[in-house]
């Protein structure tokens, strides 16, 4: 919901959840300032609005044996709307691709693809990927190591925007 207005306990408990999912309410109402009731109302309203999506593990893909991670540039041959959505689709039944974002620009999709081996990835840009109705160009990039991997939103930067 964009341009939704948040007062400041609310960005704080957005901001506490995204930290960590895991603590209990008694200790987010703590943290936050206020007591544990209001503050279960407080979740459970921003969950009902959709600002709150779910709440999720953060593994680690490489201890669990996921060692490859690509990003591939997608180039369509046709952007009309009903293609765009056919390949979106597409992307959300592919299980090794993890994220999918429409650019403007000169590539339409960006994918991040997370495999267990190359070969497992391999196959999948060669039989699946590629060979996709509509698709025109792939092009991918193997990450060789992450510098930074940050969930969710800099609720730093939107305060300091605030305060100004």
């Amino acid at each position: 919901m964009p341009g939704t207005r948040l007062d400041a306990i609310d960005r704080k408990i957005l901001a506490e959840l995204q930290a960590d999912g895991r603590m209990t309410n008694v200790e987010l109402a703590s943290r936050v300032g206020i007591s544990a009731p209001p503050c279960l109302r407080r979740v459970r309203a921003l969950e009902e609005q959709g600002l709150i999506r779910g709440y999720h593990a953060d593994v680690d893909p490489r201890q669990l044996g996921f060692e490859v991670t690509v990003f591939a540039s997608v180039g369509l041959v046709s952007q009309a709307e009903v293609d765009l959505s056919a390949f979106e689709n597409r992307c959300r039944a592919w299980p090794l691709v993890r994220e999918c974002h429409m650019l403007n620009g000169e590539i339409d999709f960006l994918l991040k693809c997370t495999s267990p081996d190359l070969r497992t990835f391999q196959r999948f840009l060669t039989e699946e990927l590629t060979a996709a109705p509509n698709v025109a160009s792939v092009k991918t990039s193997l990450v060789i190591r992450d510098a930074k991997d940050e969930p969710g939103v800099p609720f730093e930067v939107l305060e300091a925007r605030l305060a100004e």
